[in-house]
């Protein structure tokens, strides 16, 4: 049975693919002059090389098979001699193509199904393509769908114009979709595949929380109001830091709302999942303790090098700042980005009362004083002996029991020790096989220059091929825990940039710089306004 259609089939053909499939009219028509084409074939021969042209307007279809003139023909299908060549067209000449107009051809039933099978697929990449450029630059945004099908547990959503999927480490917990339902998503990745663009949303996203609050809070949407940060056990609790451009708005008021109305929008749309609201800080200090709330805090201790904050809580009310299962202080340390430790005022006593009884016996086993000398200098606020050595003499003989007399011979005693120690360390560092020339680094102790031999850092060359982190450690984020990874230096007190300046320095006298290239650049001098005379 052959198969048929008139000019204005074809065109209307075109014309409800390319609305149905939201592609442009133009790749449908092309589609179908493929089509057309590969049809064409299976009558003239695979190796025939032969076009179909559609009117986009009239729908009128003209076949043609292309042919390349030569001097002497060796395949018919594909090559005309230039004397046949020059009866189509005069001007033609050896090297150029002619294009032979095919009579129109009545469609088999085989060749309409390779022509329909060439037009579904060509259709499908557009429609593909189409699909991954309307939606690479959406991610980030909430989007509404429909659920389609529930496959092992992954959501498919219908959103109109394609389908995205909810995996179901993206759902929330105890949440359950069934077909039909209408839900909302924050899109968070969308990738390229072999089976056509992937859209994945999910519901567990901070930033979907964020976003909502976007779509609930007119201050956030208009850029009044930021949010900072959010961390989320998703489907049980979350937190998030606000902060006001506008002194005259409270950020936290307006993303509460009217007797809480916003933020219970947010809540009911995250199937109850309780929310805390927390001002923003720049002190890290006052920022966590706003992120421990509802949790009082008596003190806090920073460690910055460490990103490390220890937290001080009434003896009442640890079970609070902790949380059911550590869900309080995890979710805090996540919208820090610091880690957290919590103590009660008891233990942060002991552990005060530990240190103090550490410097007590370094003190008596030091300098060979018996226990009272001991806690009376740590508790004077000394933490070492060198400290003691290079103290005012007069500060030290006018603590209450000690006299002139007394802080000289303690003095003299510590100044023996710090020799003692130095000697016992210059040969430790004589046996690592470390340079004297590194002495001449400004700051450099011998404490340190053992710490640099063991870490195999021997000489000028060596200190000057380090980078800062070699020296002084870096720390990064895993599994939401600061992880520091040490550096020969460190546990010295010295900063990042002090590191750096004794490498530049190291760099200096190995001869790999020169003070030109350590010099800060000069500022110009600003023009002066011309005068008119």
């Amino acid at each position: 049975m052959a198969v048929s259609a008139n000019k204005l089939e074809l065109l209307q053909i075109a014309d409800a693919v390319a609305r149905e499939k939201a592609i442009d009219r133009g790749i449908v028509i092309a589609a179908m002059e493929d089509a057309i084409a590969k049809a064409a074939k299976s009558r003239y021969g695979a190796e025939t090389e032969v076009r179909a042209e559609l009117n986009p307007k009239s729908g009128e279809l003209r076949l043609f098979r292309h042919l390349l003139v030569v001097e002497q023909v060796e395949n018919p299908a594909t090559q005309i001699t230039l004397e046949e060549a020059r009866r189509h067209n005069p001007a033609a000449q050896v090297g150029d193509t002619i294009a032979d107009t095919l009579p129109p051809l009545e469609y088999g039933r085989i060749a309409a199904q390779s022509a329909k099978q060439v037009i579904v697929q060509k259709v499908r990449e557009a429609e593909r393509d189409r699909q991954y450029q309307e939606f690479k630059d959406r991610i980030g945004d909430i989007v509404n769908g429909i659920v389609k099908r529930v496959e092992y547990g992954n959501v498919v959503v219908d959103l109109g114009r394609g389908e995205a999927i909810i995996r179901r480490d993206e759902m929330l917990p105890r949440e359950t979709l069934r077909n039909g339902d209408r839900v909302r998503a924050y899109i968070y990745d969308v990738r390229r595949e072999a089976r056509g663009p992937q859209i994945f949303l999910s519901r567990t996203h901070p930033q979907f929380m964020a976003k909502l609050f976007a779509q609930e809070v007119p201050e956030i949407y208009d850029g009044i109001v930021e949010v900072k940060a959010v961390a989320r056990d998703p489907g049980s609790r979350a937190k998030i830091a606000v902060i006001s451009r506008d002194s005259s708005v409270d950020p936290v008021g307006a993303c509460v709302g009217m007797r809480g109305s916003r933020v219970q929008a947010v809540v009911n749309e995250l199937q109850g999942e309780k929310i805390d609201i927390i001002p923003w800080s720049q002190d890290i200090a006052t920022f966590v303790v706003n992120a421990l709330a509802p949790a009082e805090v008596a003190k806090v201790v920073l460690d910055e090098d460490r990103e490390r904050i220890s937290v001080v809580v009434p003896d009442q009310q640890l079970s609070l700042a902790i949380g059911r299962r550590g869900q309080n202080v995890r979710l805090a340390s996540q919208l820090t980005g610091w880690d957290i430790d919590i103590l009660t005022e008891q233990e942060e006593s002991e552990r005060r009362q530990a240190e103090f009884e550490k410097r007590t016996r370094m003190f008596i086993e030091a300098l060979n004083l018996d226990e009272v000398v001991g806690q009376l200098l740590a508790s004077e606020g000394f933490t070492s002996v060198r400290e003691l050595a290079y103290v005012d003499e007069k500060e030290l003989g006018s603590i209450e029991g000690f006299d002139e007399e007394t802080a000289r011979e303690l003095q003299e005693r510590a100044r023996e020790y710090l020799a003692q120690v130095e000697a016992q360390l210059d040969a430790r560092r004589a046996e690592l096989g470390v340079d004297e020339a590194l002495r001449e680094i400004p700051e450099m102790t011998t404490e340190m220059l053992v710490a640099l031999g063991e870490n195999d850092i021997k000489s000028i060359e060596d200190l000057a091929g380090c980078a800062t982190d070699d020296l002084a450690g870096w720390s990064e984020r895993k599994d939401n825990e600061t992880v520091h990874h040490a550096g020969a230096l460190d546990g010295f007190d010295l900063t990042r940039p002090e590191c750096e300046a004794m490498i530049m320095q190291a760099r200096l006298k190995a001869g790999w710089i020169t003070e030109a290239d350590l010099a800060p650049p000069a500022e110009e001098a600003p023009a002066e306004p011309a005068t008119a005379e």
